[in-house]
């Protein structure tokens, strides 16, 4: 990890820690969640807004103002806002994608819940997403969220990514793979 990304993070999880705990205390978790879901959308669609975070140039009044009127506009709970106006305040908006992260583990484990990354050579139906879901609760012993995309150079099958783990049935690896071993044979 470099320098700056692991300073982000350890700035993140400071602030993540202290919403998680205010949000857990007054029994706002599901609100929280979905302000993290609407700041995640938020960032995700929005250059400027992306630009205005990192951006050195603005003061610490206008990113203040700016992010009051965001929190404002998005329907924010207040420990959110409180946690957003703290870091306009001391500069460390920067961090706000690592805190949204932080935050979504946060919930994950205090619901029993982990994150399954998911990539498929086709879009999966509900039903094949739902039985790939059991058999992964199944196995893991936690309720599975995942977390779906699509690659179609992968020609078939599937490429899971829970944690550290990672499951490759891929028919693109399974040709890599025989390819490899073509290699060294001749």
């Amino acid at each position: 990890m470099s320098e700056p990304a692991s300073i982000s993070t350890g700035i993140a999880a400071r602030y993540a820690t202290a919403v998680f705990d205010l949000a857990k205390e007054s029994k706002a978790l599901a609100a929280l969640e979905t302000d993290i879901d609407t700041l995640e959308t938020a960032v995700n669609d929005s250059a400027d807004l992306r630009s205005m975070l990192t951006s050195p140039v603005y003061s610490r009044d206008d990113m203040g103002k700016a992010i009051t009127a965001l929190a404002d506009k998005l329907g924010l709970s207040a420990a959110t806002r409180g946690v957003l106006g703290v870091m306009a305040e001391h500069r460390r908006l920067f961090a706000l994608p690592q805190l949204l992260s932080a935050l979504r583990t946060m919930i994950a484990d205090e619901k029993g819940e982990v994150t399954a990354d998911v990539t498929s050579a086709t879009v999966l139906t509900k039903a094949q997403a739902d039985q790939l879901a059991a058999t992964l609760k199944a196995r893991i012993g936690k309720t599975v969220k995942l977390n779906v995309a699509v690659d179609e150079d992968l020609i078939g099958g599937l490429i899971v990514k829970v944690g550290s783990k990672m499951i490759d049935t891929s028919i693109r690896s399974k040709l890599a793979a025989l390819q490899n071993s073509m290699k060294e044979v001749g």
